[in-house]
């Protein structure tokens, strides 16, 4: 490719597409980049703007140097005079563009290099932009792949063409990833950036959760029961708060199984490192943050419905409970409820709070003893 060879060129574009899997108007696309870019190198400045057609009829080719008419130029590169303008084109105006046509024959070596590197660069961002595009309408799905490599920021996941990767972000914190294991992974996104498009996966983001919920729970596919909010800390907890749009359906019990059974396979995919805490879901503000901040007795919640904060009291051996380690459950309570909490030690006598079930089972069971 020394010379750039114009007919050998137009022969391989049909060769490549069909070797690649590609349109032959992309390749001819990248090839014409190519040219344009070692004609650059060779006769032109970094900043012009170049555009080169190859005639593969002829094994020709010609390239157009492009100039927007301006009323003052900042860069002759690419820009030109109304006054300039009109001596090659006379009733050429503002926002014209003039085109300058030269034949192409052949490139020095250097330039020739630049072709090839360009030809190989865009054809590899051309081919997984064609595998990317086949996943594009499975992002939000939960795919199975194998772990290829391990890196200290990403973890690259092969899905049968694509490779995806796992950033640190979200990956599930303590979680070891070895070489040839399947996982599942969530299809979060595809990120286009100047290294070409790019795979993004996630096993630790809260839709991770939710779609093996999904997985586990047909109940969710009827609308009998919903998710209607997650909080979650990838590897450490995760809050749920559940609902039931059909009466009499328990929707915590729904979500647990018999037995805890699909809590439980859940939990086998994540981690059992990861406690997931299932509550139920209501619209009265206050009453949905007692719940959230299970498993402390809550005493009385103060809220500020405008500032979207709440004071929440506690007696004094409930308030490590309340916080959770390193301030774990009230900062996902907080998540979950859409209110920042605040935790604040009750002055009232235990008496005064809200007494939760057990409690009033256990008062049944004195008074029952009472009575015997």
């Amino acid at each position: 490719m020394e010379d750039l060879n114009l007919k050998q060129l137009t022969l391989a574009v049909r060769t490549i597409a069909e070797e690649k899997n590609l349109p032959e108007d992309t390749v001819l696309d990248v090839i014409e980049q190519a040219i344009a870019a070692a004609w650059r190198r060779d006769n032109g400045e970094r900043d012009q703007d170049v555009r080169a057609v190859l005639n593969t009829q002829k094994g020709t080719a010609k390239v157009y140097v492009r100039h927007t008419v301006v009323e003052e130029v900042e860069n002759d590169a690419y820009q030109i005079t109304v006054e300039d303008a009109q001596k090659t084109k006379k009733d050429a105006k503002l926002d014209d563009v003039l085109e300058e046509a030269h034949e192409v024959t052949s490139f020095g070596r250097v330039a020739a290099q630049t072709a090839k590197q360009v030809v190989l660069q865009r054809l590899r961002e051309a081919e997984r932009e064609i595998v990317l595009a086949e996943y594009e309408d499975k992002i939000g799905a939960i795919v199975t792949g194998t772990v290829q490599r391990v890196e200290p920021r990403v973890v690259r996941v092969e899905l049968g063409k694509a490779i995806g990767i796992i950033p640190q972000s979200e990956q599930i914190q303590g979680e070891f990833y070895s070489i040839g294991s399947r996982i599942k992974v969530l299809i979060k996104d595809i990120e286009r950036d100047n290294r070409g498009p790019q795979l993004i996966l996630s096993r630790g983001n809260e839709a991770f959760i939710e779609h093996l919920f999904m997985q586990e729970v047909p109940e969710m596919e009827t609308g009998a029961v919903e998710i209607k909010a997650i909080a979650r800390e990838a590897g450490r907890r995760t809050k749920l708060a559940v609902n039931s749009s059909v009466p009499g359906v328990d929707p915590v019990g729904t979500f647990v199984g018999g037995h805890g059974t699909r809590v439980q396979a859940v939990m086998n995919e994540v981690g059992d490192q990861e406690k997931i805490d299932i509550i139920p879901y209501s619209d009265d503000p206050k009453e949905f943050i007692v719940s959230s901040l299970g498993p402390a007795e809550i005493v009385k919640v103060e809220l500020d419905e405008k500032a979207k904060t709440a004071k929440v009291f506690v007696n004094e051996d409930q308030q490590s409970i309340a916080i959770g380690r390193a301030g774990q459950n009230v900062r996902l309570a907080s998540r979950l409820t859409g209110y920042e909490l605040d935790i604040e030690t009750a002055k009232s006598k235990p008496s005064e709070a809200k007494p939760s079930k057990k409690n009033i089972e256990d008062s049944l069971l004195d008074a029952l003893n009472e009575s015997e």
